[in-house]
């Protein structure tokens, strides 16, 4: 009896992830088939930076192996990007030509870089940072050139600084808002970070909006609206990902900023399921490991027919450790109306705790160069305990409310 046939449309983390989960529940139960844009088995793409910073190479960061693929029974097309969906008929193409029908298809098609349309974008030396080959060109850039620019003061773009750095290369962050990481870290939390990594040599030119990139045919410099130029060998592009869901689109999946799905990581179309930073769910987008493994778990098991499980949003704490400097944060972590705030600097420890309450409950944390706590913080405001009695010694940890209870 022939196996039903699973089409995997991305080569990527959470699709992989998914599969995984699929293979631990029914791992006879289809004929999988994956097809990858990359030429290469299945990587952590997380690891790209310490890649970069020359702390890692390619094969330290490999999760599946080609040979993983084969002892599992799946075929893999790596390079061979799916082109087309024809779901009238069940079959996909790839850009060689080649076309498989599915029973059932997962679409896992990640996200874009977005690359910021000012003139000169399309210059040679301006990169994105986003897989092995973008590090690849940036550490051959590194060899032979003097300047990066990252446009981008996220985590993305201060890791591509670091590693360009360490790389030998003069670096330069241009960021649009006035603080770093601004989605993640409160406005005194990124000061500090700030001057932590000046202190590292970076340079930071903070407010400041990109209006071209300068170069007759490869870049040179980078000019801003204030009529100020830098010189640039190598420009790097860390301003945002878009959803990839042009694939899907074109398909006739429902699509709002991205592939809607529901609770199972099902699309509209029910032969059709969708994992990771192509899909919104509950008006959501993801972009953080935790949520996309939760998804994974899900939709592997729905396709294994142990659908039992629904996909629930959860906060997701984020930790970070930026050039050396270790970062937490959760919830609610600006406040307003009714909220309250709790906060600890100590300059010459290089911490900084920052805690939001309101009604009694913790509803935040921030928390930059001390973050063995931010797990207990977490629960807290998970659980919505009442944290009246501990609030005298909330800022200091876990371990000091124990003993003060």
């Amino acid at each position: 009896m022939n196996k039903p046939a699973l089409v995997v449309i991305g080569n990527g983390m959470a699709g992989m992830r998914t599969v995984e989960e699929l293979l631990k529940l029914a791992p006879e139960m289809y004929d999988i088939t994956v097809f990858g844009a990359e030429p290469h088995g299945n990587y952590n793409r997380i690891m790209l930076s310490p890649v970069l910073a020359g702390e890692k190479q390619m094969d330290d960061i490999m999760i599946n192996s080609r040979e993983w693929y084969v002892q599992n029974g799946i075929t893999l097309h790596a390079g061979d990007p799916v082109e087309h969906i024809d779901r009238r008929n069940r079959v996909v193409r790839a850009r060689s030509g080649l076309s498989v029908r599915y029973d059932r298809l997962l679409i896992a098609t990640g996200s874009k870089p977005f690359i910021i349309p000012v003139p000169g974008h399309q210059l040679k030396g301006v990169l994105a940072f986003r897989d092995i080959q973008d590090v690849e060109s940036m550490l051959a850039m590194a060899r032979n050139h003097r300047h990066a620019v990252i446009i981008g003061g996220g985590l993305l773009g201060l890791e591509a600084a670091n590693g360009l750095q360490r790389q030998g290369m003069s670096v330069t962050v241009v960021h649009v808002s006035d603080a770093l990481m601004n989605q993640q870290l409160d406005k005194p939390a990124a000061q500090l970070l700030q001057k932590a990594l000046e202190a590292k040599g970076l340079k930071f030119l903070m407010n400041a909006q990109t209006e071209e990139i300068l170069g007759p045919d490869r870049v040179t410099g980078v000019r801003f609206k204030d009529g100020s130029v830098i010189p640039a060998d190598l420009v790097v592009m860390t301003a945002g990902v878009r959803p990839n869901i042009e694939l899907a689109k074109a398909a006739g999946l429902h699509c709002d900023r991205a592939i809607v799905v529901d609770d199972t990581l099902q699309t509209y179309d029910p032969r059709v399921y969708a994992v990771g930073e192509c899909v919104q769910h509950r008006s959501a987008t993801f972009g953080l490991v935790a949520p996309i493994w939760d998804q994974a778990r899900v939709c592997g098991a729905h396709l294994a027919g142990a659908g039992v499980r629904r996909y629930v949003q959860q906060t997701s704490p984020t930790r970070l450790k930026v050039t050396g400097v270790e970062l937490y944060s959760v919830g609610d972590f600006i406040g307003g109306e009714g909220s309250e705030d709790l906060v600890l600097r100590d300059a010459r420890r290089g911490v900084y705790k920052r805690l939001v309450l309101k009604g009694g409950r913790l509803m935040g944390a921030v928390l930059y160069g001390d973050v063995k706590d931010g797990p207990w913080y977490f629960k807290l405001i998970q659980s919505g305990a009442d944290i009246a009695a501990m609030r005298p010694t909330l800022l200091f940890g876990e371990a000091l409310c124990a003993r003060a209870a």
